[in-house]
């Protein structure tokens, strides 16, 4: 029995590290080219949520980009002014943002729309037909937030 028990144990310590190891990171790195980031929009237009990180000064400024239900896209950090200390961001629920950290939830319709609070901090973006566009100078202004 104890064999069986250590062997179970053992199982799910390797399936942790697999999982942290594989997709421990939820933010793909986009990197900015003479002072933006460019993102296709193709990438970010299917009402998902998409989480990206970008290098500012050594430090990983997370943020994500979605196409809300009204057909806009919308981006904000992945950190508010209230619960960014605990590092834990959002995640998306349907058409809502939800904090993982105190479990609001805010329609995606109001991203960039209202900050404040517990609402994920906006962050300006520029769109055309095929890119979405973030200054760096933009996304290093969240950078207190990580």
């Amino acid at each position: 029995m104890k064999i069986l028990f250590k062997l179970m144990l053992l199982g799910v310590l390797v399936m942790s590290v697999a999982a942290w190891s594989w997709g421990g990171s939820k933010t793909k790195e986009a990197k900015a080219q003479n002072g933006v980031v460019k993102i296709a929009l193709k990438d970010v237009n299917d009402g998902k949520a998409h989480y990206f990180h970008t290098k500012i000064n050594g430090k990983d400024v997370k943020y994500f980009i979605l196409k809300s239900s009204d057909g806009v896209i919308r981006a904000a950090f992945d950190a508010c002014d209230v619960c960014y200390r605990e590092k834990k961001g959002y995640s998306q629920q349907g058409d809502f943002m939800v904090c993982n950290n105190c479990g609001m939830k805010f329609h995606s319709m109001k991203i960039n729309e209202v900050k404040g609070g517990c609402n994920p901090s906006p962050l300006t973006r520029t769109t055309d037909k095929d890119f979405v566009y973030i200054k760096a100078t933009d996304i290093a202004s969240g950078a207190m937030y990580f």
